[in-house]
């Protein structure tokens, strides 16, 4: 080969060498500015959290030196006497948290297990979108027809035969005349919290692999025994997920059941109008008539916040654990 051949190729791949570093150069600026902006994103996320858990908790600071830890229990709330108590309002919040959890975590993944192992392509297609626009339904709009449309019907037909049926159990009690209360506002709660679990647990039913679940198939496994034996381990962490993602969006929602649970002052049944922490903010806060008042309702915002802290350690605390059993007895 000719000095003339040689330099050509040689000076080629000095170019592609430097070419080469100069895209590593680029890259390495580029993960650079990658690592930065997630940083940064990240600590705005925390400083977004500690300054809302700030504000909230300077808030609450007269009536936690008030009041004290007797606040959680005490029921009155008598604004015009400067006495107040977040009894009624937990209550409320646990009751109307606790039945839509309790309806809504069956349906939810009643309707993932129909439309990611069951359903047709076609209604699938159909059927999921629907679901999910249900939690693009603004919750005032919810709350409107809970109380045109849900409360009627639950005074004449659902309440009276529930009472006729299980009123021996002393949370029932009679029937309500208007349709406002806690069960009507724990089915508002449900209609709510049914697409998040929906639609989260679909998509994780429709990550498990085709082979595990041929795999059972052919070993003899009936749908329900592949369902249960397959499916459902495989993605429980996320479905715990799911649930208590749908928990935080009852314990959080104002508006909605604000308008159908009649704004109640006492701790009653079931069927009585009562209220909650989230409710008894937003009705109250603009209008408190004085300065312990709207500290009393930030406290309950405080509140809210530890709950929410509270729920979320535990589904992380129980999705570790479960990882770290499945781990184990492979």
């Amino acid at each position: 080969m000719s000095t003339g051949e040689a330099n050509p190729a040689s000076r080629l791949r000095a170019l592609a060498a430097r070419s080469s570093a100069s895209a590593g150069a680029v890259d390495r600026l580029g993960d650079a500015v990658l690592r930065g902006l997630c940083v940064l994103a990240a600590l705005l996320a925390l400083a977004a959290l500690a300054g809302i858990a700030y504000e909230v908790i300077d808030g609450a600071t007269l009536a936690i030196g008030r009041f004290g830890l007797g606040f959680l229990v005490h029921t009155t709330w008598q604004p015009n006497f400067k006495v107040f108590g977040a009894g009624v309002m937990l209550y409320g919040l646990a009751v109307t948290s606790a039945l839509a959890m309790l309806l809504a975590v069956p349906i939810g993944i009643a309707i993932a297990l129909y439309l990611a192992m069951v359903a047709p392509p076609r209604v699938r297609n159909v059927i999921g979108p629907l679901v999910e626009m249900l939690a693009a339904i603004p919750s005032v709009i919810l709350g409107f027809w809970g109380i045109l449309v849900l409360a009627p019907f639950l005074s004449s037909d659902m309440e009276p035969f529930l009472h006729s049926a299980i009123g021996f159990l002393p949370i029932f009690g009679e029937p309500s005349s208007t349709g406002a209360g806690l069960f009507t506002a724990g089915l508002i709660l449900t209609i709510m919290v049914v697409p998040i679990i929906a639609s989260i647990s679909r998509d994780l039913f429709l990550t498990v692999p085709q082979e595990m679940k041929d795999g059972a198939t052919a070993l003899g496994a009936t749908r329900w025994e592949m369902v249960r034996g397959v499916v459902l381990p495989s993605t429980a962490p996320g479905v715990v997920a799911a649930c208590f993602l749908g928990l935080g969006r009852a314990l959080g929602e104002a508006i909605a059941v604000a308008q159908v649970i009649g704004d109640g002052k006492a701790i009653q049944k079931l069927f009585e109008t009562g209220n909650t922490a989230a409710s008894a903010i937003a009705l109250e806060f603009l209008g408190a008539e004085n300065r312990l008042q709207a500290s009393s309702l930030f406290y309950l915002a405080v509140i809210l916040l530890v709950i929410g802290l509270i729920a979320n350690l535990t589904a992380q605390a129980i999705t570790r654990r479960f990882l770290i059993h499945r781990a184990m007895t492979r």
